[in-house]
């Protein structure tokens, strides 16, 4: 049996944060939530209600694709960030991981990036993501507002957990607070990220 903690409190506030058992070797944490470097992270919470809302906000901070002579990075979708869920990782995944890309690139089945969408982002953007699991299950993205209805992918199962999958150049901070929301969820009934806690 479980109960909901809202995420404010002290209980649920700690587990609003980016795993690091979950997520990828080269993934820097700051402060629970905010990431840089380059792989997936996950957030150590499973998205058990029937809809979600969170938000990324991104900085642009130079490494790959920035400088003068190199490629526009909005022009370049394989060095975009990725957004979504994720299932469950453990250190064994990125193991296998590290074996398959040696091999040549992983699909997005095999990097854990199935359940995910590449946006072109730049410096103050905020991504936002909204899953639905009750009637169909969705994922949806938003991009300062706006809906990019031809990315959101449509019936998936299983624990997913909110995910992302970070480039060189940026860094990502995890919002599931909605007084720091930056944009409206797509709908009344997308409320915060709420973690799910077991009775001692």
């Amino acid at each position: 049996m479980t109960t909901k903690g809202s995420g404010k409190g002290k209980d649920g506030a700690k587990n609003l944060t980016i795993s690091r058992k979950m997520s990828a070797p080269k993934v820097n944490h700051t402060d629970g939530t905010k990431v840089s470097g380059a792989g997936l992270a996950l957030v150590g919470v499973p998205i058990e209600q029937d809809a979600a809302y969170w938000e990324w906000h991104i900085q642009q901070t130079g490494g790959a694709g920035s400088g003068p002579d190199a490629p526009r990075i909005e022009d370049d979708e394989s060095n975009a960030p990725k957004f979504g869920v994720a299932t469950k990782k453990d250190g064994n995944f990125y193991k296998a991981l590290a074996s398959h890309a040696a091999d040549g690139d992983a699909t997005p089945e095999e990097d854990g990036t199935a359940l995910m969408r590449s946006i072109l982002v730049e410096d103050g953007d905020t991504v936002g993501v909204a899953v639905q699991q009750s009637d169909l299950p969705m994922v949806q993205f938003l991009l300062n507002g706006e809906p990019l209805h031809d990315l959101a992918i449509n019936r998936f199962r299983g624990a997913v957990y909110p995910s992302i999958y970070i480039r060189e150049g940026f860094v990502a901070t995890g919002v599931f607070d909605e007084d720091n929301w930056q944009e409206l969820s797509p709908h009344a009934r997308f409320g915060p990220l709420i973690a799910a806690r077991g009775i001692i």
